[in-house]
């Protein structure tokens, strides 16, 4: 149905697709793997008609097309949906679906009601017509962004990073979806990292390195441990160990106690509601929850960037709830903090890599000059320490691969031997192999005796990797559970607001 021939793209100095080649069948899901950097999402952009490749061809149906707008891949049936939703939040459902469409001087909502409806009967979706996009679950908006794309004559379907945020039934929905769309002759490309799925619901796989195709496989005869290989270039262990700690945490008193911690948002919503937790010397406690549950504020709160409505949060006896991150550091407490944004709020892009280092000590530097010395044989330390790979400790933070920022961040805070680690997000985006690497480095920390919380989307790598593990939904604790003790189902229905009987 699809065919890439020998595309290749550059930007600049970098050459992202170097005569990588893809094709789908009509009925098929294919997978398209690769770490980060690999050239996947250009390759896909250049198929949805946001790039336009330098050389090569696309054939559509065996005739050869050129699409220089997404309007003309949607013109040849290809839509896709990104990983950012592209909904307009004030809007309902149906006005984003039929948003764009050649109409006359009257809206006609019953009929494009009627036309949703039918797209909805024949691939098992459903939604709520009039639902505001802002009122929707992620699934939700997914499912819009899915009709909208069938709305507008999609035979092909592009999904980047599908299940990202999705709870385990959604995730189930969605499978549920696609088999629907097979059975109906579409053909469905799905970029993502996680490998499990990838074996469950495709028929083949493409894997591509450093802007090459490197293979492309039937599922049915590879496993994970073969596309990992394949990915990376070389075999890597797929196991999350999760270390003992460096004594029974559960038999000393909590490093920090989080009580009846809530907060009021700008439009008088409440993001968290009487939130408690206790965290302990050498243990990982996990947070779950769907995105948008109050994870950011939690974390915030906690590291003095925002201010809690009610609450207090204790750190060995003493409230720190209030101060500022340099007063929590001024009153002794060792708290590092690894925010999700890591280059808008952890790093800063344009400065160097010693640079960013510089920004956690300056402060304590005696005499009014910054000891700049000191700051490049810190970095330096870091660098060789985390195999963090740069060119010089003066090169731009900006300029490194995803992982490495993500090493950059991890490293500098773990370098002030912190007692208490937040970790938000630290490994959305990586891949595979980052991702190992960052898992490391948290289980490190926990074998010193750190305390870590630690906020993923990953549900197998929170079960894997984490002692406790506490849901949250719309700001409120469901439950704190033992991760061994439960399944990956009774947590998805506690992040939807379901105790379990």
């Amino acid at each position: 149905m699809i065919e890439m021939r020998g595309i290749s793209k550059q930007f600049e100095t970098v050459l992202a697709n170097d005569d990588a080649s893809l094709s789908v069948n009509r009925g098929e899901v294919l997978a398209l793997l690769g770490e980060n950097g690999s050239g996947k999402s250009t390759l896909v952009n250049m198929l949805a008609g946001i790039y336009t490749p330098d050389s090569g061809s696309i054939h559509v149906n065996g005739r050869r097309c050129h699409f220089g707008s997404p309007q003309h891949a949607i013109a040849e049936g290809i839509g896709m949906v990104h990983q950012h939703f592209k909904l307009i939040p004030v809007m309902s459902a149906w006005e984003n679906i039929s948003l764009g469409e050649k109409r006359g001087f009257f809206i006609d909502k019953n009929n494009i009601n009627k036309n949703i409806a039918k797209l909805e009967e024949r691939f098992g979706l459903t939604t709520a017509h009039d639902k505001k996009i802002y009122d929707m679950s992620v699934g939700e908006k997914q499912s819009v962004e899915i009709l909208k794309m069938l709305y507008r004559g999609a035979s092909t379907l592009i999904l980047d990073e599908p299940t990202a945020v999705l709870t385990p039934q959604e995730t189930k929905r969605l499978f549920a979806i696609l088999k629907s769309m097979k059975q109906e002759g579409c053909a469905v490309i799905i970029i993502t990292h996680k490998l499990n799925e990838v074996m469950e619901i495709s028929d083949r796989v493409t894997v591509m390195r450093k802007g090459k195709t490197i293979a492309t496989v039937k599922t049915s005869e590879t496993t994970i441990r073969e596309l990992t290989g394949m990915m990376v270039g070389k075999s890597i262990s797929l196991e999350i160990k999760r270390e003992q700690p460096a004594r029974d945490a559960a038999a000393h008193e909590p490093v920090m106690k989080v009580e009846g911690l809530s907060y009021t948002g700008a439009e008088k919503k409440t993001l968290l509601d009487k939130v408690s937790f206790d965290l302990y010397p050498g243990e990982i406690l996990g947070v779950a929850g769907i995105a948008g549950s109050g994870q950011k504020e939690l974390c915030e709160i906690i590291a003095g960037l925002c201010k809690a409505s009610s609450g207090d949060v204790v750190f060995h006896g003493s409230s720190i709830l209030g101060l500022s991150p340099r007063q929590i550091r001024a009153s002794g407490v060792m708290m590092s903090f690894v925010p999700e944004d890591r280059l808008g709020m952890g790093l800063v892009g344009s400065m160097s890599v010693a640079e960013n280092v510089l920004l956690r000590s300056y402060t304590y530097s005696p005499g009014v000059f910054v000891d700049r010395v000191m700051g490049n044989t810190r970095a330096e330390k870091i660098v060789e320490r985390h195999a963090i790979s740069t060119p010089s400790v003066r090169h731009s933070v900006r300029k490194l691969s995803g992982g490495n920022i993500q090493k950059v961040l991890l490293g500098r805070e773990i370098d002030v031997s912190p007692s208490v680690l937040i970790t938000a997000y630290p490994v959305r985006g990586l891949d595979i192999g980052a991702s190992y690497n960052i898992y490391d480095l948290i289980n490190e920390e926990k074998k010193e005796g750190v305390a870590v919380l630690y906020i993923g989307e990953d549900l197998d790598v929170l079960m894997e990797l984490c002692d406790r593990l506490m849901v949250i939904h719309a700001g409120k604790v469901m439950d704190i559970v033992d991760p061994r003790a439960v399944t990956k189902e009774e947590i998805g229905l506690l992040m939807l607001g379901e105790k379990a009987a």
